[in-house]
């Protein structure tokens, strides 16, 4: 599972959502997930010329529902971010909620619209009441913890999150794609305990279970450590204490943002280390 996470995260590190873990997973297999019993959201009615017609930037094939709306596009060389968009009458917002990805603009070398990638146009239905339950957030306002209510499904979730069916049953292995999720169920969010590939290293955390500090083991970069514990800017958790320095964790290798092991960085705003630049 290592090297599956960490290939996402190279390409979340995300374009396929990789941080790509956030495309740890195959985009089609959250159709399988639990379904809802009470639709939420209505569909979106794409603006598609004719059936099959094609625009400059999206020429692939579309396929539509029983009613006419697109529900899934396969993308072909040439394709854009702003041709899908237009033909398919969607914001970029849209389109990352509809395949449960935080973004889908190409971001450090990792991109969101590839070659003969199949990609969802439209949400599935989700229950009206989904979505209320508690979240537990780090400093940096990210949810790491969320709990169910009833309504709750791994679409709902994976919609307001922005993970996967496959990302959530990785973070929670009690859980299961086949059974719906009982109400008032603690569902990890991010990576946490589970060590990905370039961020293998121990670390301590408070008691709720929001990660405090880490220590960096061979290997790990910035990137996937932040990724792992959900981190927006780690470098503001290790402001030096003097200097004009952004951080005074070392690295073995700047470009790649390979960290030297051995050393506790804190992963918290709250509880920041300051210490002389290395």
């Amino acid at each position: 599972m290592a090297t599956l996470l960490s290939l996402t995260l190279a390409a979340c590190t995300f374009g396929d959502q990789s941080a790509d873990v956030l495309s740890a997973k195959p985009q089609t297999s959250d159709e399988t997930s639990a379904q809802p019993t009470t639709p939420a959201p209505t569909t979106k009615q794409a603006t598609v010329p004719t059936a099959g017609a094609s625009m400059t930037g999206a020429q692939g094939n579309v396929v539509l529902d029983s009613t006419g709306v697109p529900r899934t596009y396969t993308i072909e060389a040439g394709d854009t971010l702003d041709g899908i968009l237009l033909r398919f009458g969607l914001s970029v917002d849209e389109l990352a909620e509809a395949n449960k990805v935080p973004y889908v603009s190409e971001r450090g070398n990792t991109y969101f619209i590839r070659e003969g990638r199949t990609i969802q146009l439209q949400k599935n239905p989700v229950d009206a009441k989904a979505g209320r339950g508690a979240t537990v957030n780090n400093s940096f306002g990210q949810a790491i913890f969320y709990t169910t209510v009833e309504g709750d499904s791994f679409d709902s979730l994976g919609y307001q999150f922005r993970s996967t069916t496959e990302q959530i049953l990785l973070y929670n292995p009690a859980l299961s794609a086949n059974n719906p999720l009982p109400t008032g169920t603690k569902v990890r969010l991010i990576p946490g305990k589970l060590k990905i590939g370039k961020a293998q290293g121990e670390f301590t955390a408070d008691s709720n279970e929001v990660p405090l500090t880490y220590t960096t083991a061979p290997g790990d970069t910035e990137s996937q450590v932040s990724f792992r514990f959900a981190i927006t800017d780690l470098r503001a958790a290790n402001r030096p204490s003097s200097g004009t320095g952004g951080t005074w964790f070392s690295y073995v290798d700047l470009p790649s943002g390979e960290l030297t092991p051995g050393q506790t960085i804190s992963l918290s705003l709250v509880n920041p280390i300051n210490r002389p630049e290395a």
